[in-house]
């Protein structure tokens, strides 16, 4: 059998992609892409300003944190103030004015120091993390193998990160900063997730949160849960409606064990624990304990029936 080869015009000819929607862009002055390449260096650097000498340079020393520290959040700013100024961009559908575009810009440098100034926030929430990561789990011998070793602390990294810009409405760019830790763990947030104080995901792979979701406090989840959407309403065009709350509500001191499958806007109640490879779509009370009977259909071993 001969084999015709191709000329490289003839290729890179129809590649180009010129008409193509999907793949061409008209940006206002062609402002280039968000950069997967450098928002994950913005992220490891202030992975390394929220947890000094266990990410970035490991001789760091009480007398030179700040340096450290302030010479790392100076160039993170000026970083992610352009890559938030490119999400702008990227979501733009038609062409701007130069005044319009010069606002965008403002509003980056602005919004980037606004998310800056709430990193100590951001920073307490992780280090309760870590310790919820030591408690709940004997086989953490310090907490800093929880930050060393742990996908649920590199994963809510990422995501109390991402949620942050995400409630600053930026674009894009926190659904990048979210699948970079999906893609590295396993773990699966969504960046509009909201989620409470000492939260644990323990081993996690396999772990999805939806965007609408929200997590009280001192919740603990395994593996393989997925806190997710029933249903999608439809409008004009059979088209997804967009944003409406879908997910589930999992309030305080809830544990939810491997597998368990919770769909819709059902609420599990304080102190509820939800068994392993459970599938509920409907609100558990609190202080139930929902299990799998011997002839598996789902029981609650208290609090009544579903």
């Amino acid at each position: 059998m001969s084999i015709q080869k191709a000329s490289l015009d003839s290729i890179v000819k129809r590649l180009d992609t010129k008409g193509h929607e999907l793949l061409s862009r008209t940006h206002s002055g062609e402002q280039p892409m968000p950069s997967v390449e450098i928002l994950s260096d913005i992220v490891e650097n202030l992975r390394s300003v929220v947890f000094p000498g266990y990410y970035g340079p490991s001789e760091i020393k009480p007398e030179n944190m700040p340096y450290h520290i302030g010479a790392t959040l100076a160039r993170v700013e000026r970083l992610l103030a352009d890559q938030i100024n490119r999400g702008y961009c990227f979501v733009c559908k038609k062409d701007q004015e130069e005044a319009l575009c010069a606002d965008c810009e403002r509003r980056s440098r602005i919004t980037a120091r606004t998310f800056l100034d709430r990193l100590p926030e951001i920073r307490n929430l992780l280090l309760e993390d870590v310790e919820a990561a030591y408690d709940g789990d004997p086989a953490a011998k310090t907490h800093g193998e929880t930050i060393f070793c742990y996908p649920s602390i590199r994963a809510l990294t990422n995501h109390r990160i991402a949620h942050e810009l995400y409630r600053l409405e930026v674009d894009i760019i926190p659904r990048i900063i979210s699948e970079m830790a999906h893609s590295d763990t396993g773990i699966d947030i969504h960046p509009g997730a909201s989620i409470g104080k000492r939260f644990f995901i323990d081993h996690g792979t396999g772990t999805v949160i939806g965007e609408t979701c929200i997590i009280g406090d001192n919740v603990r989840i395994y593996q393989g849960v997925t806190l997710g959407a029933k249903s999608f309403p439809k409008g004009d065009g059979e088209r997804l409606i967009k944003g409406l709350p879908r997910h589930p509500i999992v309030e305080d001191d809830v544990i939810v064990y491997a597998g368990a499958t919770i769909l819709g806007r059902v609420t599990i109640g304080n102190n509820a624990v939800v068994g392993g490879n459970v599938w509920v779509t409907r609100d558990v009370p609190p202080g139930a304990q929902l299990v799998q009977s011997r002839s598996m259909h789902l029981a609650f071993e208290q609090g009544g029936g579903i």
